[in-house]
């Protein structure tokens, strides 16, 4: 049998499964969705139950084929997400979407930990409602105390998916790190509005610990798992001679995120109000971050270019490059699309189509204008004396040569780069259990 590292990826459209062998090479997946169900307030959620069964029957599955021998199993997943558990160890509430809105007022909170502002910047989370996981149990305790009377556990995503083999309440610093509004990055502890409003939460391990846990009778190392965008920096952090040239990656789906863990400049208030906020490497490490819903910009306006020049959806891929094309509009610098912020149902001036002749035209100037914004996400985390000397793209857009292209152009000083091994996210879960793989009774290397 190969011995192998289970990574399930947990993303909000797809779940999928990864075994990686000893070369961190893929030598099995699977991937699938689900439908999504509703939570108590009517609002669409992901379906616990159906996902958790599906790891427990997958890692089942794997081990009665015997083709692959499991020594460890991580988890990477998306953020903002928690789930709380009673004293039992049961599930109490829905696993709660962040991108539902919360009729609630949190001016109070806020006023009494410093004003909006100075919390956000101290903990690094600009003020996203549902997306700053630790105002959800503040929203949870107010606003549902039938549920929050029996909080005896609190995990981020990845954790209860940890507990669900290793039964250990836990926290790591990718999660803790992730927009949480629950961490002090002045002080790199705990904030201490959590004490205040007697909320208990683990305290942060290295990412590279695990525990050892008997899964259908078989000694596995059981990884605490981590928030997916700052597991997807490891595989360059970890196989990268960082010690000279510093790098920027670009993690690019729903979210564009712009990560540069070589920042020692704290986060300020103008980054803040910028879209600008700090995630944590799995060493507890800070990464100075841009994060910009521009995948979903993407998906959306992509759509309405179709349906006006009637086209596929996805028409898009079918385009292939025109160099000159690009450096025309690059020449040309106009916003036609979004010339001031995005609207928040994210579509852009369509009115604007009119102007356009062909998909084409059009397409490449949508591109123009999220590539123009990420850049400008770029040099919003750069320090003044930065050292920029490669930007790495992964996820979907390195996939669009167009986007590519624009970037190229825009950054002529730095080499736009791609990441090595695919899937970074699984990857780098996968890379911090190499120890457990490596050894022949599951104890790690040090």
């Amino acid at each position: 049998m190969i011995n192998v590292i289970a990574v399930f990826d947990i993303g909000k459209t797809n779940k999928k499964l990864f075994l990686f062998d000893k070369n961190f090479d893929v030598v099995h997946s699977n991937t699938i969705r689900f439908q999504e169900v509703m939570d108590d307030d009517g609002f669409p959620c992901d379906d616990i139950d159906a996902i958790e069964q599906w790891i427990k029957n997958e890692i089942k599955t794997i081990q009665s084929q015997k083709e692959f021998n499991i020594k460890a199993i991580n988890f990477s997943t998306h953020g903002a997400t928690l789930v709380y558990l009673d004293k039992d160890g049961n599930r109490i509430t829905p696993l709660y979407n962040y991108l539902k809105p919360l009729d609630f007022d949190f001016n109070p909170f806020y006023q009494a930990n410093g004003s909006v502002e100075e919390f956000s910047r101290k903990t690094a989370s600009p003020a996203y409602g549902m997306l700053n996981a630790g105002l959800q149990m503040y929203w949870l305790k107010n606003n549902k105390p039938h549920f929050w009377n029996k909080v005896d556990a609190i995990l981020h995503y990845p954790q209860y998916l940890s507990y669900l083999f290793s039964n250990e309440v836990s926290a790591d610093f990718t999660s803790v790190g992730a927009h949480t509004a629950t961490w002090d990055f002045d002080k790199m502890v705990y904030h201490e509005w959590l004490q205040k409003e007697d909320i208990c939460l683990p305290e942060p391990k290295p990412g590279k610990q695990a525990s050892i846990s008997k899964i259908n009778g078989q000694e596995i190392a059981v990884g605490m798992g981590l928030h997916d965008s700052s597991s997807s920096i490891i595989p360059l952090l970890e196989s990268y001679d960082s010690l000279y040239r510093e790098f920027i990656l670009l993690s690019t789906g729903t979210w564009i995120i712009c990560m540069n863990p070589f920042s020692k400049e704290t986060l300020t208030s103008q980054q803040l109000k910028n879209n600008c906020l700090c995630f944590m490497t799995p060493d507890k490490r800070q990464i100075k971050s841009s994060m910009q819903f521009l995948g979903r910009v993407h998906e959306i306006n992509a759509i309405a270019l179709s349906k006006y020049f009637k086209v596929s959806e996805n028409h898009y891929l079918e385009l292939t490059l025109n160099n000159e094309l690009c450096l025309e509009i690059f020449n040309d610098s106009k916003k036609v699309f979004f010339p001031n912020e995005i609207a928040e149902d994210f579509i852009g001036d369509l009115d604007q189509l009119n102007c356009y002749d062909t998909y084409q035209e059009a397409y490449y100037q949508l591109i123009y204008e999220i590539a123009y914004r990420v850049c400008q996400g770029i040099q919003r985390i750069l320090d003044k004396d930065n050292k920029l000397k490669e930007v790495f793209v992964s996820g979907g857009f390195n996939r669009n040569e167009i986007f590519i292209e624009f970037l190229t152009l825009m950054m002529p000083k730095q080499e736009i780069k791609f990441p090595k091994g695919k899937h970074a996210s699984a990857l780098g879960a996968a890379m911090l259990m190499k120890g457990y793989l490596l050894t022949d009774k599951n104890r790690m290397i040090c």
